[in-house]
C-alpha cells in the first residue's frame, strides 16, 4: 500500500486499533499510545459494565486523538472497516467468563472463535497487514491434572522443583476445558496458524491474572479488583473451592510494557505463543490476598465458600522466561505495591462518585471517528 508520507496511508493517518479497547486492558493500552500522541481507534460493543467510564476518561485526556467504533466483533464488515489504516492491532475483545460459556456455549464460540477469525481475515485482506497481538488464556492448558501439588500453609504448590521455581511453560500440553477454554484455545491456534500459513505477523499472550486501575472486576473475571471492591463496600466474598488456589498476578503497567516490546520485536516473535504473568516472584493465593486486603482496609472481609468450578486450576503460575529471553522484559511491580495502587485508585473512584452528581456525559456516538 502506497504511503504519501510518514504516518499516513493513502492520505489517511495511521492508527493503533484495539478490539475490546474500552475494557480494563484495552483502555490502559489505549492511554499509553494516546499519551505518545498516537491516534487510536477503540473498537468495542460496550457490553461490559463500567467501560463507558473508561471511554469518557480516555476522551477527557486525549480528545480528537481517540476514535471509537461502537460495534461487535462478530460483524465482519465493521471489523474489516476498523483495520483500514491500522499500523498495530491488539485483539482483546472476548467473552471472558467460564461460567457464562457454560450457560451459552454457542454465543461464547461466536464471540471468541468466530470473532477472532473475522479479525484475522480482515488483516489478511490488507495490502500491508498490520501486526497483531492476541490475548489468550492459561485455560488452554486445562486443569493441569498431571501436576502433582502439595499444600503449603494457605496455598498449593507443585511438588516438582522445576515447576515450583519457574512455573508452567509453553511446553505444557494444550488441554482445552470448558467452552471458554475451547473457544479461546481455538482462537489461540488460529492466530498462530495465520502467522504460519499466511505470513501474518501475529503473536499470542497466554495470560495469567492481570490487575490494576480501570479494572471493574466481577466474580467471574478480574478477581483481584473484585475482592477489593467487595471489601471496600463491606460485602461478602465468595470463594469457590478452599481458597488455597495460587495464581501469579501481573500489574497492568508491566503488561503494557510487554505489549510494546512484543510489537517492537514482532518479526522475531511472529507465529509464537508466550505465557505472560507475574511469574513465581509475584504469586498469591486467594486466602493470602484476603489477608493483604484486611491489612490494607483494617478489617477482614466476610468470606463464604462454594464448590469448585469447572476448569478452575488449583495452581497456575506462568513461566515467562521465553518472552523475557526474546525481549528483555521483566515485571517490576510487586504484589503488595500493585494491590496498594489498585486499592488507592478504587478509593479515589468511590470518592469521585459520591462527590459528583450522576451524569450520562457525552453520548458514546459522539466519540466515533
Amino acid at each position: 500500500m502506497s504511503k504519501t508520507r510518514a504516518g499516513r496511508k493513502n492520505g489517511h493517518e495511521k492508527r493503533v486499533v484495539i478490539f475490546g479497547g474500552a475494557g480494563f486492558i484495552g483502555s490502559n493500552v489505549a492511554d499509553h499510545y494516546l499519551s505518545e500522541g498516537r491516534r487510536v481507534l477503540v473498537f468495542d460493543n460496550v457490553s461490559r459494565a463500567g467501560v463507558e467510564r473508561n471511554l469518557r476518561w480516555l476522551k477527557s485526556r486525549h480528545g480528537e486523538l481517540l476514535g471509537v467504533e461502537v460495534a461487535d466483533i462478530r460483524d465482519e464488515e465493521s471489523v474489516r472497516r476498523a483495520v483500514r489504516n491500522a499500523e498495530e492491532v491488539f485483539h482483546f475483545a472476548a467473552q471472558v467468563a467460564v461460567t457464562t460459556s457454560l450457560e451459552g456455549p454457542v454465543h461464547d464460540f461466536e464471540v471468541n472463535a468466530r470473532g477472532t477469525l473475522n479479525v484475522l481475515e480482515a488483516l489478511r485482506a490488507m495490502d500491508e497487514p498490520a501486526p497483531l497481538l492476541f490475548t489468550s488464556t492459561n485455560k488452554v492448558y486445562g486443569g493441569l491434572p498431571g501436576l502433582e501439588l502439595v499444600q503449603d500453609g494457605r496455598r498449593y504448590g507443585p511438588r516438582d522443583e522445576e515447576t515450583r521455581s519457574h512455573g508452567i511453560s509453553e511446553r505444557c500440553p494444550l488441554d482445552f476445558e470448558s467452552p471458554y477454554g475451547c473457544s479461546k484455545g481455538t482462537a489461540d491456534q488460529y492466530v498462530l496458524d495465520y502467522g504460519r500459513s499466511f505470513g501474518l505477523r501475529t503473536a499470542v499472550f497466554r495470560m495469567s491474572c492481570i490487575y490494576g486501575p480501570r479494572q471493574f472486576g466481577t466474580e467471574d473475571q478480574g478477581w483481584v479488583a473484585h475482592f477489593l471492591i467487595r471489601a471496600l463496600q463491606g460485602q461478602p466474598i465468595t470463594l469457590y473451592g478452599d481458597g488455597k488456589q495460587v495464581r501469579d498476578i501481573l500489574f497492568i503497567e508491566d503488561l503494557v510494557r510487554a505489549f510494546r516490546l512484543a510489537q517492537a520485536h514482532i518479526d522475531k516473535l511472529r507465529g509464537q505463543a508466550f505465557n505472560i504473568g507475574g511469574g513465581p516472584q509475584r504469586t498469591v493465593s486467594l486466602l493470602e490476598l484476603l489477608e493483604l486486603i484486611a491489612q490494607r482496609t483494617g478489617r477482614a472481609p466476610e468470606v463464604r465458600f462454594e464448590d469448585w468450578r469447572t476448569g478452575d486450576q488449583r495452581y497456575y503460575v506462568s513461566d515467562t522466561r521465553k518472552f523475557q529471553e526474546a525481549t528483555g522484559w521483566a515485571p517490576q511491580v510487586g504484589v503488595e505495591q500493585g494491590v496498594s495502587r489498585l486499592h488507592t485508585w478504587l478509593e479515589e473512584l468511590a470518592e469521585e462518585r459520591t462527590s459528583k452528581p450522576a451524569t450520562t456525559g457525552e453520548p458514546l456516538e459522539a466519540f466515533a471517528g
